[in-house]
Formats: C-alpha cells, sequence, structure tokens
C-alpha cells in the first residue's frame, strides 16, 4: 500500500501533523492527487542533481496536465481539483528553483516514513507498505531490544548486590576487631549474609535464564533475515533489474539488521560484566556456571559474525549512465557506476570499512572455458563506506568505474563455446572488519553480467540477462549458463516481457497482447520456450526489441494512455473492425520490419461491404520526422480525384479528437518565404485508394520515400489523378486487407526562386 493511503488512515491530531509537515512548503492537495507517482521518484537524488530535479520538475507539471485532461473527457472539472491553478502554483514557485522542490519532497518523504514507523513502535500497527510477516518481525525485533534493556537492569542489581554482600562480609571482620561487643551480632551479620547470597543466586538465575532467551530469540532473527529476509530481497532486487516494479528497498532490512547486531552486542557486553562477576565472586553453588557463560559468548559471538559478514550487499547494481533500464550490461572504456550498503548502520562502523571491488575472483569459468574473457578494471577505486547524506545510509558509491580487457578471446576458434552476450561476469566487493578482537571477512558480489565491446550488442546482451536472472535464483553465480541454457516456461516469460514495456513505455501488456505473443513465440504451448529460438539472429526478442525502442523514442505517451493497441495480428485486426462503423481505426505494430514500425488499420465501405485496410508501418526514421499523432491528423485517401481522412473513431469508439489532439503538434504558421527567398512547405501523407485491390506483387517490398527528391514525389502525385495505381505500390495482403502505400508530398512546395 502507499504511503500516502497508510498516512490517510491515521488519526485526526496525527493527520495534522502531517499537514504542519507540508504547510507554506508544498500543497497537501497535490501530494494527495500524485501520491503514487511522488513517492516512484526518487527525490533524494534529484536533490543534488540539478538535471535530475528539474526531470521531476517538468514530469510533475505533465502528471497535472494528464489528470486536467482527464477531467475534462470525463466532464468533471467542476467537481474536480482545481488543477490549472495546482500548476500554476508548480511554475510560480519552483520552475526557477527545481532543487528547492526536490530537497522539500525527499525531506516531508522522510518525515512521513518516521512517523509511520513511530506508530508502529506505539501501537503495532503496519508501516507503508510492510507485509504481515514483515510486521511480525518488526515487533519480534522491537521485543529483543526490550528485553536487552532488562537483561541491563538485572545485571547492574546483580553487580550491586555483590559489591554490597563483598562489602559487608570484608567490613565486618576489621570491625569486630576493633569492637568486640560486636562477636554477639555475628550470627546476625552471617544470616543476613547468606540470605543476600541466596538473592544474588536467584538474580544469577534469572540473568542466565534471560540471557538464554534473548540468545535463542536473536538466533531466531538472525536465521530470518540472513536465511529468509535477505534473499528474498535479492530475489525482488534481481525482478526490478529485469523491470519489475518490485519494490527493493533496504530500509526495513537495515532497520533489522542494525537493531539485532546492537542486540547482540549489548548481549555480548553483558556477558563480559557477567564473566567479571564470576571471577570476582566465585559461585560454589554454580560449579558450571562459568563454562556456561563461556558457551553463551562464544555463541553470541557466532551470530554477530553471521549477521556481519553478510551485511554487506549491492544495492545498486553496475549500471551505464546512457543505460539507465538496462543495468548489468558494460562496455569496455565506458564508464558505469554502482553502490554497495552495509545494513548494520552503527556510528561505530562509521569510516571503518574500506571495501575493494574485484571483477571475477574466484571464478571457475576462468579455468574451465579456455576462450573466457578476462578483465580488470581500469584503476583501482577502493572505497570507504560512509554515511550518505541524503538517506543516512552507510554506503559506498562507485561512480567512476571502467573495465579494460585483459585477455581476448581468440577469433575463429572452435572453442568458442559462448558467444560475448552470453558471457557472464561478476564483480565481488571485498573488505574486512575488525570488531571486538575478531577480523571478520566480508563479501558482497554483483548479479552476473554482460561486457559487450559494441552498442550494437546491447540488445542480444540484454535477452540473457533477462533470461539468466528469470533462470536462476539470486544467489546463483552460475556464470557458464548459456553453455546448456535452460528453457522457460511462459508462465515466467510473460511477466518479464510485460514488465519491459511497463519499464519504457509506463504500461504493461494486456491479456490480449500477451496472448499474441505467445502465439507468435511458441511452436508448443505447454512446452518450454527455448533460449536459441528466442535470441538467435532475427528472432523474435530483437522485433521486440525494435518495438520498445521506438516506444521509448516516439509514441510512449500513446502507449501509456493505452492509445495503441499494439499486439494484435492481423486476423484479429479484422475481426475487430469488420463490425465498427466506417472510419473506426486501431494502431499496431508491424510484424514484418524487425527494426521496429507501427501501423494504422481501419475499416471502409466500398460497393457495399466492408474491407480493411493498413498503411504501409512507419519506421523510425519517418516517425523521427513526423510524429503518429500528426501522421494520423494528416494522412490522406485519394478516391477517384477526391481526396478525404479516413481516420475517424480510434477503436472501439472514441472520436480521433478525444484520443489524440492532446498529443499533437501546433499547425505550423501559414506559408512564408525564408531568407533565401523559398517557399516553405510542410509533409502531408497521401494513399491512393487500393479499392478494389489490385493482385499481390510476386515479392511486396515496402516502401519509405523519406529520401526521395521532392521532384520525383510532386509527380507521382500528379500522376495519380490521370493513370492507375503502380499494383506494386500496393501491397495486398488478403481479400480484406491492404496496405496503402505511404507517401509523402510537399504542400506550398514549389520549391521555386523568387528573383528579388
Amino acid at each position: 500500500m502507499a504511503q500516502w493511503q497508510e498516512l490517510l488512515k491515521l488519526d485526526s491530531a496525527l493527520q495534522n501533523q502531517v499537514r504542519q509537515l507540508y504547510e507554506g512548503r508544498f500543497p497537501t492537495e497535490i501530494r494527495n492527487q500524485l501520491s503514487h507517482w511522488i513517492e516512484s521518484q526518487d527525490w533524494s537524488s534529484a536533490a543534488v542533481n540539478e538535471n535530475a530535479a528539474a526531470a521531476c520538475f517538468y514530469a510533475l507539471l505533465q502528471q497535472l496536465e494528464e489528470q486536467w485532461r482527464r477531467s475534462v473527457q470525463e466532464n468533471a472539472i467542476l467537481q474536480g481539483p482545481d488543477f490549472p491553478r495546482m500548476r500554476a502554483f508548480m511554475v510560480e514557485n519552483f520552475q526557477a528553483q527545481p532543487l528547492n522542490l526536490a530537497a522539500i519532497l525527499s525531506e516531508c518523504l522522510k518525515e512521513e516514513k518516521q512517523l509511520l514507523e513511530s506508530v508502529t513502535m506505539t501501537t503495532g500497527g503496519s508501516v507503508g507498505v510492510v507485509a504481515p510477516q514483515w510486521t511480525e518481525l518488526d515487533n519480534r525485533v522491537t521485543q529483543l531490544k526490550l528485553q536487552v534493556l532488562e537483561l541491563k537492569k538485572e545485571v547492574k542489581i546483580l553487580e550491586d548486590q555483590s559489591e554490597k554482600l563483598d562489602f559487608i562480609q570484608n567490613s565486618w571482620q576489621s570491625k569486630v576487631e576493633q569492637n568486640v561487643e560486636l562477636v554477639q551480632s555475628k550470627a546476625l551479620v552471617e544470616q543476613e549474609c547468606l540470605r543476600m547470597a541466596r538473592s544474588i543466586s536467584q538474580t544469577k538465575q534469572v540473568v542466565l535464564q534471560r540471557l538464554v532467551r534473548v540468545l535463542n530469540e536473536a538466533a531466531g532473527s538472525v536465521q530470518t533475515l540472513t536465511g529468509a529476509e535477505l534473499p528474498q530481497w535479492r530475489r525482488r532486487q534481481q525482478r526490478s533489474c529485469i523491470g519489475s516494479p518490485e519494490d527493493a528497498s533496504l530500509d526495513l532490512l537495515e532497520k533489522w539488521f542494525t537493531a539485532v547486531a546492537e542486540v547482540l552486542i549489548g548481549v555480548g557486553e553483558q556477558l563480559q560484566r557477567l564473566q567479571v562477576q564470576i571471577q570476582r565472586f566465585p559461585a560454589p553453588d554454580f560449579p558450571g556456571l562459568t563454562n556456561s557463560v563461556a558457551e553463551m559468548e562464544k555463541f553470541s559471538r557466532s551470530l554477530i559474525r553471521n549477521l556481519l559478514t553478510s551485511a554487506l550487499v549491492v544495492e545498486k547494481q553496475p549500471v551505464m549512465q546512457n543505460l539507465p533500464h538496462r543495468p548489468l550490461i558494460l562496455k569496455t572504456g565506458v564508464r558505469f557506476k554502482v553502490t554497495v550498503r552495509f545494513l548494520v548502520n552503527l556510528p561505530a562502523f562509521k569510516t571503518l570499512i574500506k571495501v575493494k571491488p574485484v571483477f571475477d575472483k574466484d571464478v571457475e569459468e576462468m579455468k574451465t572455458i579456455s576462450s573466457f574473457r578476462q578483465f580488470d578494471f581500469s584503476r583501482d577505486d577502493s572505497k570507504v563506506l560512509d554515511v550518505d547524506l541524503s538517506s543516512g545510509a552507510l554506503t559506498a558509491a562507485f561512480e567512476h568505474m571502467s573495465l579494460k580487457e585483459k585477455k581476448a578471446r581468440v577469433k575463429g576458434s572452435c572453442e568458442n563455446q559462448l558467444t560475448v552476450t552470453e558471457e557472464l561476469h561478476i564483480i565481488r566487493f571485498v573488505t574486512q572488519l575488525q570488531h571486538n578482537g575478531e577480523t571478520f571477512h566480508i563479501q558482497a558480489s554483483s548479479l552476473p553480467l554482460v561486457v559487450v565491446s559494441s552498442s550494437n550488442q546491447v540488445p542480444s546482451a540484454w535477452a540473457s540477462i533477462m533470461w539468466s536472472n528469470m533462470a536462476s535464483g539470486a544467489d546463483s553465480e552460475n556464470l557458464s549458463l548459456f553453455l546448456d541454457p535452460p528453457g522457460l516456461t511462459w508462465e515466467q516469460l510473460a511477466p518479464l516481457l510485460s514488465w519491459q514495456f511497463l519499464s519504457v513505455g509506463q504500461r504493461p501488456l494486456d491479456q490480449d497482447q500477451l496472448s499474441m505473443l505467445q502465439a507468435k513465440i511458441m511452436d508448443d504451448p505447454d512446452g518450454p520456450i527455448d533460449w536459441n529460438k528466442f535470441s538467435k539472429d532475427e528472432s523474435v526478442w530483437i522485433w521486440i526489441d525494435g518495438i520498445l525502442d521506438l516506444i521509448k523514442k516516439f509514441v510512449w505517451e500513446l502507449w501509456r494512455d493505452g492509445c495503441i493497441m499494439g499486439f494484435v495480428s492481423k486476423e484479429r485486426t479484422r475481426s475487430l473492425l469488420r463490425e465498427k462503423p466506417v472510419g473506426t481505426f486501431l494502431i499496431r505494430f508491424s510484424e514484418s520490419i524487425l527494426d521496429g514500425a507501427i501501423t494504422f488499420s481501419w475499416v471502409e465501405h466500398s460497393a457495399g461491404e466492408k474491407r480493411i485496410h493498413a498503411v504501409e508501418p512507419y519506421t523510425k526514421k519517418e516517425l523521427s520526422v513526423l510524429s503518429l499523432p500528426n501522421a494520423i491528423y494528416s494522412y490522406t485517401l485519394t478516391t477517384s480525384g477526391r481526396s478525404h481522412n479516413p481516420l475517424v473513431y480510434l477503436y472501439p469508439d472514441t472520436p480521433k479528437d478525444a484520443a489524440f489532439a492532446r498529443y499533437r503538434a501546433a499547425d505550423p504558421s501559414p506559408p512564408s518565404m525564408d531568407k533565401q527567398g523559398y517557399v516553405s512547405k510542410k509533409i502531408v501523407l497521401v494513399s491512393i485508394d487500393p479499392t478494389p485491390p489490385p493482385s499481390p506483387p510476386p515479392s511486396p517490398s515496402l516502401s519509405t520515400d523519406m529520401d526521395m527528391d521532392p521532384t520525383h514525389i510532386l509527380d507521382d502525385f500528379f500522376k495519380n489523378f490521370f493513370y492507375q495505381p503502380d499494383p506494386s505500390r500496393v501491397l495486398q495482403l488478403s481479400p480484406l486487407e491492404s496496405y496503402n502505400d505511404l507517401g509523402f508530398f510537399l504542400q506550398n512546395d514549389t520549391n521555386q526562386f523568387i528573383n528579388q
């Protein structure tokens, strides 16, 4: 559950604290309306990076504009929030100071979190997005801390009682020697000393029982943290690296690791004090006490060792700046960054731990695969763990790392069983920690990564990263996985593909889109998906990756808002449009262009029957010149010398203006002459109506007139008024569907030089 939703459950007094937190700094109505989006941004990083802060500011404005458009479409302007006023406030107060906005939201979000945690500690309620098992663990850790406080009190009582008894026994003898009359009180004094000794024995029993209980409960917590919670976090991080929206935050784990470490350190201190008591005041009635305390101390040390040696983690996996959504792909000579974090965040460990990265440390594949490439870091880049100013975490950020190749593979070698993009590597981070007379050797490892030498290898490398992370557990270090790659089930691959679209376009795939992809990918619906079929040569993945790139660069807003149906087969397109009114159209991705292209299909009536047409797909090159919304508005179909735009309703029944007007670029100003005397021009898209459809050409080819001379385009256009369309320029797909040639011509394009 979102943090803001948890705050809304608090009583009025606590909600008023939240209101005061924002008062005069940031509108709570914006915090409420954009709660999920605000919590999904990294405001802490933006607060120290002006470019990131500016990006967040304009993204927030975009969110407000989107909410306003939705209110307009739903006719809810009067009863809805005043989004234009909110936007005006943001522009007035933060456009010139985006860093201030990021700092305010970063601080407020942290204060909100602390408030929720304090409520949990006092009432046992849940914290933010805490699952039930986390609430239980949180309560266990809290109880452990309380028990250690009680233990300290009892050990102090034991020390006071022992000191008092020792004082009476030693001082009484000297007083008797000074005053003979006190000999008569000897029996009373001895009786009191005996009573005090029995009380001390009882206190020792209580202390020992509490020590045993605390150690057993601490052992359970250590096992839960290192054996369950930490591996589960690693799995969440592993999935988040390949696009899953799962929460990979470390704040709760750090809180528990730190608390349990404090408990164990506290137990160790009390055991040492108990040892001192035993040495000073031997207890004949407890002959095995010394051994028991020694065993407990040994057990306590083993627990703290287990906790500390598990506390170093890779918080942010290796990532290059130009591929922020595709971590674990590195390129030789190109800078990348990675962050490690120590989960036992105690002041005693600040600036005490120096971490050194080592590439492919203790990797068996370097011995078993002769063609295995070897790399090293371009420079020694050890870092000391220190408190991060924005988060308070104990971290080391390696921000200027790069790789150099030590041993290249032999070209043409028959031993190259793995391609470059299938060869997995790993970065280990090693350190030593001196604590309480012991040396702890600590190590953390990155997830398996791929090192490429060319940007062209990135799509294939990402396929390897996705596949290995879905096929292997988070603790797996099988770097030779692709020597015998396991298959994936559709249940594994479907969410993986959906995450890619969520990451790039903020919208996952729906069930219909997944069904279309399943039919395209799988021969046997019940069998595993083969790695080679998915990833090699002109594979389905290369096609999907091309579409992802197209969405990211040109149509991500349309994809996010559901305007693009995308993955829909030609057969289903006909089925969907056949019963719809004339002019209904849908947008789908081309199945034939590997690099990614997009087309629209629409329904028309001709000679009493319905026909489905599809325009020749728009490539990335064409979309870089003309946006898809503008292409939809400017598209023209010419029939018998008359032209019209056949696109009226976006499937199922949304008027074109309601769907696309907000994305459409403003119309250019009226034609005018530039400084050179030329008349300005604009691009218009024209197709010649292919109804009735001509015979299909022997081998259809896709036409892109982007590079044609404008004069030739004009000639072709005017010929259409006098000649039948050339059948080779129209792709006949089926009796019900045809591609229309996508032609460009220049309006106001006489290109005639005007003499002055």
